[in-house]
């Protein structure tokens, strides 16, 4: 990685794109279109991160779901700040040098979530390839001071591929969340041009690794469509997710955020994600979700206990 410091003006999130051709942003069928948020909670709910001066990935990454989500006083946490060291080409979290760690940020985290009466939490973050570890003990913190603080609160990390980190992966998995989370994103034809800072086989293999480790830790993974991938593909990475033992799948439409970011080759139908998600159940997973809206963080508790339900069902 250079060693040449990118300076990030805030009014400008991704100035790594800003030379690139323009993409129009198509306008979004009736299936995808979403309501402004008015729910009083949904204020309540952000005044109270604005409180503990936390990031949410549900701003930071332009969720469509983010009224729903927040008048029910679920939030997705981003820890390390919002600035990744990536630049992958559908992500709206800005891009460049992020800002040094704060040491009370899990401990922050931790009251918000005590407050909230959170019954599951989803806790992700920016890559940080410039940290020694990727952050990992950062994670490890958070998920220690949360069951410290909410002890019935149910833990779920959606990490980074700590790529060329090595012994970052053991560091999270052994502070035991309830649930370890890594999206693979895309196929893997895609990954040059879609994630570029990414390696497909990484990203399984920290799956894998995260199984072999603890096998009563459910893991998890998930998939934009819309990006130019054919069925064929999905399908095919379905079946590298379940060869890594992932138990959940989620596959949710891509949505363009900006002109600069990678165009919409196609907007799937409700009834193609019907299609996935019988694939999907065909092939083992023990919960999948896929409907357009669908997001990795998007009903979390509910899953989380349909999770342990299908589990036990299982065996």
């Amino acid at each position: 990685m250079s060693s040449t410091r990118i300076e990030v003006d805030h009014r400008v999130r991704h100035p790594e794109k800003a030379n690139r051709p323009d993409n129009p942003i198509q306008r979004k069928p009736a299936w995808i279109r979403v309501k402004a948020p008015t729910h009083p909670i949904y204020h309540e709910t952000r005044e109270l991160m604005r409180e503990n001066r936390l990031t949410t990935v549900c701003e930071e990454a332009a969720c469509p779901n983010i009224g729903e989500c927040w008048s029910q006083r679920h939030a997705t946490m981003m820890i390390m700040g919002e600035t990744c060291t990536r630049a992958c080409s559908f992500c709206n979290v800005a891009t460049g040098m992020p800002r040094a760690l704060e040491a009370d940020e899990p401990q922050r985290v931790a009251d918000a979530v005590a407050k909230l009466g959170l019954r599951h939490v989803v806790v992700t973050s920016v890559d940080r390839d410039d940290l020694k570890d990727g952050g990992a003990e950062h994670f490890a913190r958070t998920i220690r001071a949360i069951r410290e603080a909410a002890p019935t609160t149910t833990i779920e990390v959606l990490t980074p591929d700590f790529l060329r980190k090595d012994g970052a992966l053991e560091v999270v998995a052994e502070a035991r969340p309830d649930v370890f989370n890594h999206n693979l994103e895309t196929v893997p034809r895609l990954y040059p041009t879609i994630r570029p800072g990414a390696r497909y086989y990484q990203s399984l293999r920290l799956l894998d690794r995260v199984k072999q480790m603890d096998p009563t830790i459910f893991t998890k993974s998930g998939l934009m469509v819309g990006l130019g991938e054919e069925r064929a593909e999905v399908g095919q990475v379905m079946d590298d997710l379940r060869m890594a033992e992932v138990d959940f799948l989620t596959i949710g439409q891509y949505l363009q955020p900006t002109v600069k970011h990678a165009a919409v080759a196609r907007f799937w139908e409700p009834e193609a994600f019907e299609d996935l998600a019988g694939m999907a159940r065909a092939k083992g997973f023990l919960l999948v979700s896929a409907t357009p809206l669908t997001r990795s963080s998007y009903h979390a508790d509910q899953d989380f206990a349909a999770l342990k339900a299908a589990r036990l069902a299982r065996l």
